[in-house]
């Protein structure tokens, strides 16, 4: 009987998604499931066949197998039972991807404990938070960060080093499981600020049924894909998209670790026969500006991206580097992916600039303030029915006449100007048309005359002199209207980012506040 994973067009996946047919590709039921399970155990089957390649940013290549992984978590979650951590418990590991941090992921998960994977780069303020809120019994993490992690109260912190691998050898290399669907198995932190104080997202080992869906469609993986994912295994992206939904279909993926580089990254697609790569906007814009890719062959055959949309310098470099459409997925966190460009699907045209169409099953309009559709391309609040009724994305979006919807910020990333609303997006996108114009932000900052006016943050190797921001002015002027153009310009040397990749407008916008704080002072 055929499978979802045998389909690949827009039209099949119209009419075959569904979430009986989703079940169809796990052993677990509605009743049983562990991610772990589905992920690692059945597909380790004395092969040898690799799960994971890692492309460090020192150069070494490191490949771990579906085996090799099944035993080791085993016996971790052997180790944690000993060590008295029961079902429900957190582990959290703040690790690079390495053996020890898939024996951790899936180690806990197969004992009953909930996982928590911690960005590495965490300072003892932002550690200290998110364990003030999940509470772990265990902290895993290396050596360089022993000292740090050590300072938070409360938590018992262990190296994962060559001296606990050898002491997991001894304990047996197969576990039983025994959770439900419905049990809680990940606590996943979000990269963004719009909470003050960090709270995780729970998910179920039921969530990765339902990923499934962004799998096959906003990513596109099938079981003959050689798949790469270059965020971070902490974040959604990295974890959910590029561990766990190709893991879940016995997909061989990678990762990178270590500092992000453009150039290795490009090595490694070349040198791990990379079929299929999602990655963030913010990793396609390095690899343009790295300046390198006509350095390797690809073999590329479907590209993703999330986080925000593409410039179309980059999507122009895009094209003509790896021949292939860029499709964008688009969700958060908390709600999961809902659109998306169904890559691989012969029938289905890629639009520059798209957000996509619903993934299957899934209800979304863009809408007026008063509730009711805006009309097509004029912009409105982006709203996902759920439960019976419209809930916000908190994102601003507009729709054309084919069904086709595009982002337009933030809500927060609205700028109002003497009355004319402008969308930052659109704002930074053409701004990154300027040859010159390497990385773009823009905000609202306030005008005693306007409300607000428009200032923009540039990284460029040019000298900020009055001349190049005029230039930039009429540059921008020319292509939206007279009105939608930077008033302020400032050369920066780079932008504050989330440490998923994003521009943090909202760091921006806290300076600009703080500015003139001082100033009335």
């Amino acid at each position: 009987m055929a499978k979802l994973t045998d389909y690949t067009s827009y039209a099949d996946a119209q009419q075959y998604a569904s979430s009986t047919a989703l079940w169809d590709l796990f052993d677990g039921n509605l009743d049983r499931l562990n991610i772990a399970h589905e992920c690692i155990d059945r597909h380790a089957d004395g092969s040898g066949r690799i799960a994971v390649r890692i492309a460090h940013s020192d150069g070494r290549d490191e490949a771990l197998s579906f085996d090799q992984i099944s035993s080791g978590s085993s016996r971790f979650a052997h180790w944690l039972q000993e060590n008295g951590i029961e079902p429900g418990e957190r582990v959290a590991f703040m690790l690079e991807p390495s053996l020890p941090f898939y024996l951790c992921l899936f180690g806990a998960i197969k004992r009953g404990a909930i996982s928590v994977p911690l960005f590495t780069l965490f300072g003892l303020d932002g550690l200290r938070l998110r364990v003030d809120d999940c509470k772990p019994k265990l902290l895993i993490t290396n050596a360089e960060k022993f000292e740090m992690a050590s300072q938070v109260e409360g938590v018992r912190v262990i190296v994962a080093d060559d001296a606990l691998l050898a002491e997991l050898t001894q304990y047996p290399d197969s576990y039983e499981v025994t959770s439900k669907a419905n049990d809680l198995a990940i606590f996943q932190y979000t990269s963004g600020t719009t909470r003050l104080l960090p709270a995780a997202v729970k998910h179920t080992h039921r969530a990765l049924v339902v990923l499934m869906f962004a799998a096959l469609y906003g990513t596109g993986i099938r079981p003959e894909d050689q798949f790469f994912c270059p965020s971070s295994p902490a974040w959604g992206h990295g974890l959910w998209h590029g561990t766990l939904a190709p893991l879940g279909l016995g997909v061989t993926t990678g990762t990178f670790a270590g500092r992000f580089d453009a150039t290795r990254l490009m090595k490694a697609m070349q040198d791990y026969g990379i079929t299929n790569m999602s990655a963030a906007s913010t990793h396609y814009r390095m690899m343009r500006n790295a300046g390198t890719a006509d350095q390797f062959t690809f073999a590329i055959k479907k590209l993703s991206y999330t986080g925000e949309p593409i410039d179309s310098a980059t999507l122009d470099f895009i094209d003509a580097t790896f021949h292939v459409p860029a499709c964008s997925m688009y969700g958060t966190t908390e709600i999961g992916v809902v659109l998306v460009n169904y890559p691989g699907a012969p029938d289905f045209q890629v639009k520059p600039g798209s957000l996509g169409k619903p993934i299957p099953g899934q209800k979304l309009e863009v809408q007026k303030p008063d509730g009711t559709p805006s009309d097509p391309d004029v912009i409105g609040e982006l709203m996902l029915w759920r439960r019976e009724g419209w809930e916000t994305t908190k994102d601003l979006a507009k729709i054309d006449d084919e069904g086709y919807f595009y982002h337009a910020g933030r809500a927060d990333d609205v700028i109002i100007s003497a009355g004319w609303t402008m969308s930052a997006v659109e704002i930074e996108n053409t701004l990154l048309k300027h040859p010159d114009v390497k990385e773009a932000a823009v905000i609202g900052v306030p005008d005693a005359t306007r409300g607000q006016v428009v200032k923009a943050f540039i990284v460029t190797p040019r000298p900020g002199d009055d001349e190049y921001v005029k230039e930039l002015q009429v540059f921008t002027r020319e292509r939206l209207s007279q009105h939608e153009f930077p008033r302020h310009v400032e050369i920066v040397e780079e932008l504050p980012k989330t440490p998923a990749g994003k521009v943090n407008r909202k760091i921006l916008r806290d300076q600009e506040q703080e500015k003139l704080a001082a100033a009335a002072n």
